[in-house]
């Protein structure tokens, strides 16, 4: 690992004309969901090349970036906990996953949620009592309730479809579109790697309540004629 510290090497690679338009991109204005968050501008390759330098960081230092107010070191933080519990034994999975529980207010934007949820929350719960979904799928927290349902993506690469339609029953009438999103796209891959007529199954039940774009990404591999029919409601 190299000698500067993590935060010293993110500061290196900043670019302050690209943070505008990233700032933008991540909707940080004013009652936004991004609200006030603060950006280096720096591109994901690029952290992902300073985790792998930083493989070795301690939890503690770890926690330290996950706390931060800046963005990428949010980001490096979630990166460095991912390629570590992919590689630790049993004991050191359970204190990242506690990890992660605990610091679940700094995992604030999509990006965030969508680069650790399915690895480390869904990686440990995997063959484990998945309780805990529902809990965070129950919550006020747009970013508690998207680990929820982002989490099942590791369940459904193993083949396992049913908590993904749990959570997303829990969250069919979330009223935000960054959960509509998310809660459509897991059912989209549970069509892909599963099974189409499986996905039908919580569909046929569900499509008519569903929030508009959530649908929409559910059904987007079907062939035309039958998405056509989900969106006019004669399925």
């Amino acid at each position: 690992m190299t000698t500067a510290s993590p935060q010293q090497q993110l500061k290196k690679l900043a670019n302050p004309t690209k943070a505008v338009g990233v700032a933008r991109f991540f909707k940080t204005g004013k009652g936004e969901y991004g609200e006030g968050d603060v950006f280096l501008g720096i591109a994901v390759p690029q952290i992902r090349i300073v985790a792998k330098q930083c493989k070795d960081l301690s939890l503690k230092e770890i926690e330290k970036l996950l706390q931060s107010k800046i963005h990428e070191e949010r980001l490096l933080g979630l990166i460095i906990l991912v390629n570590q519990f992919k590689k630790a034994d049993e004991d050191k999975q359970k204190q990242i996953f506690d990890l992660y529980l605990s610091n679940t207010k700094y995992i604030n934007n999509w990006d965030l949620v969508d680069c650790s949820a399915e690895y480390i929350i869904g990686g440990y719960l995997v063959n484990r009592s998945k309780t805990i979904l529902k809990k965070l799928a129950q919550s006020t927290s747009i970013w508690k309730k998207r680990i929820a349902i982002m989490a099942t993506f590791q369940f459904i690469k193993q083949k396992q479809h049913e908590h993904t339609f749990i959570i997303a029953k829990i969250l069919l009438k979330d009223d935000h579109d960054l959960i509509h999103k998310a809660v459509g796209w897991m059912l989209r891959e549970v069509g892909k790697r599963i099974s189409e007529a499986i996905e039908e199954t919580f569909l046929q039940q569900h499509y008519q309540q569903m929030p508009r774009t959530m649908l929409r990404y559910a059904i987007e591999r079907f062939e035309e004629k039958k998405r056509k029919k989900y969106l006019n409601g004669s399925i």
